[in-house]
């Protein structure tokens, strides 16, 4: 899991047979810190929050794939100018690596193969490969990525049968703390710096462990001091700003 260079979109309009509520006034723009619902991607939630905020520019700070959920910033109007400095923090992610087995994407967007056997695996062993990755390391990107190669994501080479190997990358991981493994769910926490890709933990991990392993959840829970805890739903979010509006016009 990594994050993308600054994206900004001014460019999607609300449907035509949206209500026409006066938009409020936030000409500096805002910080929104969203709780990114399982199943969305990034550019929904900009989409979105674009539709509720009636902003002309908005950007999310860091992508999380589909697969993922959890904290992402989105900023708008002027907001749009920090997205680097948002970006460039360390972010921090619980999740859960289940071993046995391995997948092309090194998540659930595949299906699992080469099942390996993993009774012999103990808490003990777990522990120790999850301190070897702490401090800088290089790491492979996974293919199912947003990367560009020669023009094109990755992903999109991935899906046609391309096996390129993508550049690998420095990356830091400050902690890498294991919650619980049970049933070859390997429960953790992590905390990294900007850039790293958790999929391609998993998937190395596994193969530090002899037996595959891919990432079957992921939720971001920190991005440099933003909170997940401090996250609105995008449900709340847009009833919340709905409010505001109804306020501002009983005042009018």
């Amino acid at each position: 899991m990594s994050e993308e260079k600054p994206t900004v979109n001014a460019d999607i309009h609300e449907p035509k047979n949206a209500a026409k509520t006066p938009p409020p006034t936030r000409p500096e723009g805002e910080v929104i810190l969203l709780n990114k619902p399982l199943g969305w991607t990034s550019f929904q939630a900009v989409k979105k929050i674009k539709y509720i905020t009636r902003a002309k520019k908005v950007g999310h700070a860091g992508t999380l794939d589909p697969l993922a959920s959890g904290l992402l910033i989105i900023c708008t109007e002027k907001q749009t100018k920090i997205i680097q400095q948002i970006q460039d923090a360390p972010k921090e992610y619980t999740g859960i690596i289940t071993i046995g087995a391995v997948t092309p994407s090194y998540d659930l967007e595949t299906d699992p193969m080469n099942p390996m056997p993993t009774e012999h695996i103990t808490r003990a062993e777990v522990e120790t490969v999850a301190l070897s990755f702490i401090g800088e390391t290089d790491q492979i990107p996974p293919l199912f990525s947003a990367i560009k190669v020669e023009g094109k994501r990755a992903y999109q080479l991935a899906r046609k049968g391309d096996d390129t190997v993508l550049k690998s990358r420095k990356i830091v991981l400050t902690a890498f703390e294991i919650t619980s493994f049970e049933n070859n769910e390997i429960s953790f926490r992590i905390a990294c710096s900007k850039g790293t890709y958790i999929r391609s933990i998993a998937h190395d991990f596994g193969a530090k462990l002899g037996c595959g392993g891919y990432l079957s959840k992921l939720v971001r829970t920190k991005i440099g001091e933003f909170d997940l805890e401090n996250a609105f739903s995008i449900p709340d979010f847009e009833a919340k700003r709905r409010q505001s509006i109804e306020e501002s016009l009983a005042k009018s």
